[in-house]
């Protein structure tokens, strides 16, 4: 099973262990993609602050984002894991899971980045700012970037299992499965189930205890359609439907009561 996750805007603090070593991020085929962001996105932050302010879409109380994009060179690094913080991470909580939960993890989980394109938990980064949505003078567009660099990598990464979507759609579009990948892959809407409304702040918090679920309970679902199951056994309430055709994509919706 490969999850596929968000980042969070806001990280953790960089560590203060050794700095970043490229080469030994997962998914080595993305390397010549990933050294390019970097490269312009340290050139950028050093120079004109508010020039990259502008590029990166920050506020004037996020100034201090530009200068930590300069130290990416130096910044310790610490597991992915650690770095991503915010709603879905908290209720994931990886530090609390066991071990055998957390081995799980470190397998299942790639957490989609506007910086590295795709990193596992257990890979060692520094805290950084570039969402998927900046638009770089040199590169341009980074979904468009690294549309064709994921392309290559992600299908031999997804296996021949379940590949669960949890990422926003500024995330997705840097990577569509599609063909006999498609048809095993499944995305979640989170609804309040009285309204059937897609809800919010509570959408991120539910996908991150559904995770967490699948880490703990060791459910290896090998499809859509196990997944629904598994979810239904972990107590869940899901509605879905098979898609109209092959080499499509499930759709689960996940009912709730909260909607906060």
């Amino acid at each position: 099973m490969l999850v596929l996750l968000p980042p969070s805007e806001g990280k953790a603090p960089s560590g203060r262990g050794a700095p970043l070593k490229p080469e030994s991020l997962s998914l080595p085929g993305l390397a010549e993609a990933r050294q390019a962001v970097f490269e312009e996105l340290v050139e950028l932050c050093a120079g004109d602050e508010e020039k990259a302010r502008e590029v990166l879409g920050l506020s004037e109380g996020l100034r201090g984002e530009v200068a930590k994009n300069t130290e990416l060179r130096t910044a310790g690094a610490r597991p992915a894991g650690e770095i991503y913080t915010g709603v879905l991470y908290d209720a994931l909580d990886l530090a609390s899971l066991d071990t055998a939960a957390k081995r799980r993890a470190a397998r299942s989980l790639l957490v989609f980045s506007g910086l590295w394109g795709a990193v596992r938990v257990t890979d060692r980064i520094p805290s950084y700012r570039c969402s998927m949505g900046v638009k770089l003078p040199g590169l341009g567009a980074l979904g468009a970037h690294w549309r064709a660099p994921m392309a290559a990598v992600l299908p031999e990464a997804a296996g021949s299992g379940l590949v669960l979507d949890l990422r926003s759609s500024a995330y997705a579009a840097a990577w569509k499965p599609k063909g006999e990948v498609a048809g095993r892959t499944a995305s979640v809407r989170v609804l309040h189930a009285p309204t059937r409304k897609v809800v919010s702040h509570f959408n991120k918090a539910t996908k991150g205890r559904i995770v967490r679920s699948l880490m703990q309970s060791g459910a290896v679902p090998s499809g859509p359609a196990e997944l629904v199951e598994a979810l239904r056994d972990l107590g869940y309430v899901v509605e879905a439907a098979a898609p109209a055709g092959a080499g499509r994509a499930w759709m689960l919706d996940v009912l709730v009561d909260e909607i906060h």
